[in-house]
């Protein structure tokens, strides 16, 4: 079994990080720059930053932002927010990002995922499939932030973008985000089980139970925001309890 990794998230709002609840209401967390300082400093193994104003407002990504805060950035980085073209993903990579997150631009055109996949390679390019359940209880990707229901299964939509080139899908699950109730398990499960590349579960982590049993249903890693913004659990103690519970980390220390 690879490494699990734990993976912190910042989400970028009109130049300031903010963490919301179902990706709505979001709340000032501070700004970009002393976070990526301290994550640095914190034992964790990728960062995820992603501009969540960008794909609505139809802006292009601002890669000279990115270029700015990855000069600081000690660990690999994944940008998203915006993505729409391969212009975009190459900017973002000369800016500094280590892969490029990609989420509405691939529901209107598919094919852009194998043509970044061809020309960057996989291991650039993360799908990112945010999952909302709907009333009649089935699960529905959506787009735009969330705003937008696709009608796309995520287990059907997760196989395409892996088959595509996806490198790996950052699974979000809406009703979850934010709660810090716990990820949703069998989303995690079910997409997971369904394609051989990484799937980074997201949306809900209170605990590092939770992220245990992301992992035991599949998850190659973790990702958290209110958990490490709100609380006082970290990311070298959420690879301290992944450990324990016999799952291989990164470790920055040898336990004794």
């Amino acid at each position: 079994m690879l490494k699990v990794r734990v993976i912190p998230t910042l989400l970028w709002k009109d130049f300031g990080l903010v963490k919301g609840v179902g990706f709505n209401s979001w709340r000032r967390v501070g700004p970009v720059l002393p976070a990526v300082k301290v994550y640095n400093a914190r034992d964790v193994d990728e960062l995820v930053f992603v501009d969540i104003t960008a794909t609505k407002e139809s802006c292009a990504p601002d890669h000279e932002s990115v270029a700015d805060f990855s000069a600081d950035c000690a660990v690999p980085l994944a940008v998203g927010g915006g993505v729409s073209s391969l212009p975009h993903i190459a900017a973002l990579l000369q800016a500094g990002a280590d892969k490029v997150v990609v989420n509405s631009a691939a529901f209107d055109d598919p094919g852009l995922i194998d043509r970044a996949a061809a020309r960057f390679g996989a291991q650039c390019v993360v799908v990112s499939v945010d999952v909302r359940r709907g009333e009649d209880g089935h699960w529905i990707c959506h787009s735009h932030c969330g705003s937008r229901a696709t009608g796309r299964a995520p287990v059907a939509w997760a196989r395409e973008m892996a088959s595509r080139g996806a490198g790996e899908i950052l699974l979000t699950s809406i009703d979850r985000d934010g709660t810090m109730d716990g990820y949703d398990l069998d989303l995690v499960a079910q997409v997971a089980g369904a394609v051989a590349v990484p799937v980074i579960a997201a949306g809900g982590a209170g605990t590092y139970e939770h992220m245990v049993d992301a992992v035991r249903c599949g998850a190659s890693a973790v990702a958290a925001a209110s958990m490490f913004h709100f609380t006082e659990r970290t990311p070298a103690g959420a690879k301290m309890a992944l450990h324990a519970a016999g799952i291989p980390v990164r470790l920055g220390f040898v336990p004794v």
